[in-house]
């Protein structure tokens, strides 16, 4: 099992910039590939970016590439999501997840989500 603990969210302006972090505990954090996602209301689930066990493979959907940057502190346990030039339909409730495996496959375990609200 891996426990995670998203926090960073908040109410920020269009144009803004948001640091979102993961406190994992659990299975060994470094082994785990990591994964961001998100969720505004009625919408489905979408996944953002991922990065490999030690970082070497990232990925970004093309909604977020360039804005938002994956990264990860394994001696810390925390995965983080560095957003930049917020829009307002970047609202939406904000989950990390962890990968069983050391490459990014599938999401396995969930955080509870932190919401993130751009106003324009």
């Amino acid at each position: 099992q891996v426990q995670l603990v998203e926090s960073g969210g908040g109410l920020v302006q269009a144009g803004g910039s948001l640091r979102l972090s993961c406190a994992a505990s659990g299975r060994t954090f470094s082994r785990n590939a990591m994964g961001w996602f998100r969720q505004a209301p009625g919408k489905e689930r979408e996944l953002l970016a991922t990065i490999s066990w030690n970082g070497d493979n990232l990925a970004y959907a093309d909604s977020v590439k360039g804005r938002f940057t994956i990264s990860r502190a394994n001696a810390k346990n925390t995965l983080y999501l560095q957003m930049n030039s917020l829009k307002p339909e970047d609202t939406a409730v904000y989950y990390c997840a962890a990968s069983r495996t050391t490459g990014w496959v599938a999401p396995h375990f969930w955080g509870q989500g932190t919401q993130v609200t751009v106003s324009s």
